[in-house]
């Protein structure tokens, strides 16, 4: 048996490297060349048809954007796309860079199924290059791809991070401020380079917006309407349990209606458009919604006041606490119980410690804002009650129609000014606000006077009433100073009656 001299022995190891390396460098031009094949090859998992698509185009094109309904599969295609991305380019010369509104997001989104492709790779004995930890991916201790979330000031947080093939990913698009869209393309200048952007499309006024209208971008809309659970196109079980179904549609429409910008932003995937008519603008609220880097100062979340919309009707009672800037925690009932609606604005009373509470007193109101007043005096409570009768005439006369009219136009100054901060409130909540906020429409009278539409001529047009809107206005509502507390206007209805 011939025995095999170290020398010869180093060169057949050489040789059988460098096939192995022909081997791993004509898989990574194959899978390079088809995105979903590499899915199917290296993680055993299926894309449906638009999630390939959207493979393809990062491909093809320089600039692809996904606007969609909730819960398509874009965030697992974006990271299937990353993954992808760095495993088939040649290791060193890839770099992914993504982003999101805020860093929880970053991190918790994307990042996360960055991992789990990760983990999954590894445990079918396939593993990525490198070593991914966290938002980093780190190959030979260099970071080739990361998630980042800049304070929003800082236009400078991506700069020097270069390479032959670059993918910028921007996830929850419509909340990337514009100078990181200037970022993204600073980084993306080369012809091999790529932006994927992608988010529900919240709101008409942002960068994501503009973009989805540029014909240099790639653009893809999804509405639930057009995924595999509503067209039938056969996907495996467990991917089908988690797309978007008929029963999450069927909740946005009962609850919000199909007029509604929540309604076509996350069942249809498309941008809901700012009414000319409309009181307060969507992309003023959806600019209120936006996290800030900074927690709010304690100045800023003063004064503590409650707006209370009494039910009548078949409406529901609804509370709103404020805390200067920021909108609050949110009570309601539908209870017809007179006793059980006053406790509950008593409980909110106690739990938030507010100084002011300004109610509704047309209607039901009326008694229930007498009885707030009668436990005040006894000590149940050390919160001014102040009565607001949004019939009346206006404290500007000249400018508006009636009280009601002024108090509208307030809300819709707060929000042009960005003097409302919604960012805090759970999704759920934040939605049915913002669908009530944009609601009613005005018109000018013949005296040039603002008249906003009544509450009855709302609840007609998009069959539900906008209480929680209501609740939320009188809340930041400041009365004239000439105007009388609840327990003067009580008693001066009485003495008229």
């Amino acid at each position: 048996m011939r025995i095999e001299a170290p020398l010869e022995k180093l060169q057949r190891l050489r040789e059988l490297q460098r096939r192995r390396d022909e081997l791993e460098d004509a898989d990574r031009a194959r899978w390079r060349a088809d995105g979903p094949a590499w899915v199917a090859d290296e993680l055993d998992e299926f894309l449906w048809s638009t999630q390939k698509e959207i493979m393809d185009s990062v491909r093809d094109h320089r600039f692809t954007a996904v606007k969609a309904c909730h819960g398509p599969g874009k965030s697992r295609v974006a990271s299937r796309i990353a993954a992808w991305w760095m495993q088939t380019h040649p290791p060193g010369c890839a770099k992914v860079i993504s982003t999101a509104p805020t860093f929880p997001q970053v991190e918790a989104i994307l990042w996360s199924e960055i991992n789990d492709a990760a983990h999954r790779a590894a445990s079918l004995g396939r593993p990525f290059v490198g070593r991914v930890l966290g938002t980093q991916w780190k190959i030979d201790n260099r970071l080739m791809a990361f998630g980042r979330k800049p304070a929003d000031h800082d236009q400078h947080g991506f700069q020097g991070h270069h390479a032959t093939y670059v993918l910028v990913i921007l996830d929850e698009a419509c909340g990337i401020v514009p100078q990181f869209w200037t970022a993204a393309k600073a980084l993306t200048t080369g012809q091999h380079c790529r932006i994927l952007a992608l988010g529900n499309p919240d709101d008409p006024a942002s960068k994501f917006a503009e973009y989805c209208q540029d014909e240099q971008w790639n653009v893809f809309t999804i509405s639930a309407f057009s995924t595999p659970n509503f067209t039938g196109e056969p996907v495996p079980p467990a991917l089908s349990e988690v797309l978007v179904n008929h029963e999450y549609v069927n909740d946005l429409r009962r609850e919000f209606g199909e007029e509604s910008p929540t309604y076509i932003s996350k069942v249809l995937g498309e941008f809901p458009e700012d009414s000319d008519d409309g009181v307060i603008r969507l992309s003023a609220l959806r600019a209120c919604a936006m996290p800030t880097d900074t927690p709010r100062t304690e100045a800023e979340l003063t004064p503590v006041e409650l707006g209370v919309d009494f039910g009548a009707g078949g409406d529901t009672t609804v509370i709103r606490e404020r805390r200067g800037v920021s909108i609050g925690r949110t009570w309601r009932t539908g209870s017809r119980d007179a006793m059980h609606i006053v406790g509950l604005v008593l409980q909110a009373i106690r739990e938030t410690g507010a100084a002011t509470v300004k109610t509704d007193v047309i209607g039901i109101g009326f008694g229930l804002t007498g009885r707030l007043i009668e436990l005040g005096e006894t000590g149940a409570h050390t919160a001014k009650v102040v009565g607001v009768n949004v019939s009346e005439t206006a404290g500007d006369p000249i400018r508006f129609m009636r009280q009601r009219s002024e108090i509208w136009w307030t809300g819709r100054q707060l929000a042009e000014e960005g003097r409302w901060d919604l960012s805090g409130l759970e999704e759920r909540d934040r939605e049915r606000l913002i669908s009530q906020l944009v609601a009613p429409h005005y018109k000018l009278d013949s005296s040039g006077r603002v008249q906003v539409e009544t509450k009855d001529e709302t609840r007609e047009r998009i069959n539900r009433s906008p209480d929680d809107a209501d609740a939320l206005l009188l809340a930041f509502y400041n009365p004239p100073g000439n105007q009388p507390d609840a327990l003067d206007w009580i008693r001066r209805s009485k003495r008229a009656a």
